[in-house]
């Protein structure tokens, strides 16, 4: 998480119905910004706005793909497994744990799988 993020900037971007949607739908699969106004039945321009806040914030990672055409576009996914919000003498913080944490012992064993050639 963007360390600079102010905790209340943060709900109130987390508050936003297209931010949730957003992060719900990429926390499944990553998405071009197409697919996900397609899916989500958000406006293009509200999707971008939101994606540009969002990887602003390390809430969502972007990857550039290369379409069979050769253009080149980016596809978004989520990159928080938890948020928790705590209230500590009258100030908030924003806990967010990244999925690469939580999904490591996962992606580490797949890792050696295909190491050994397991195809189980």
């Amino acid at each position: 998480m963007c360390e600079d993020s102010p905790p209340r900037k943060l709900l109130s971007l987390l508050g936003d119905e297209h931010v949730q949607t957003i992060l719900s739908v990429t926390s499944e699969q990553p998405m071009s910004a197409n697919e996900l106004s397609d899916t989500c039945g958000i406006s293009l321009p509200t999707v971008y706005r939101r994606l540009e806040e969002l990887v602003e914030h390390d809430l969502l990672s972007e990857q550039n793909e290369i379409a069979p055409d050769g253009n080149h576009y980016k596809k978004y996914e989520a990159t928080i497994e938890r948020i928790g919000v705590r209230l500590h003498q009258g100030e908030f913080e924003v806990d967010i744990e990244d999925r690469s944490v939580t999904d490591a012992p996962e992606r580490f064993n797949r890792l050696w799988d295909d190491i050994r050639g397991d195809d189980s």
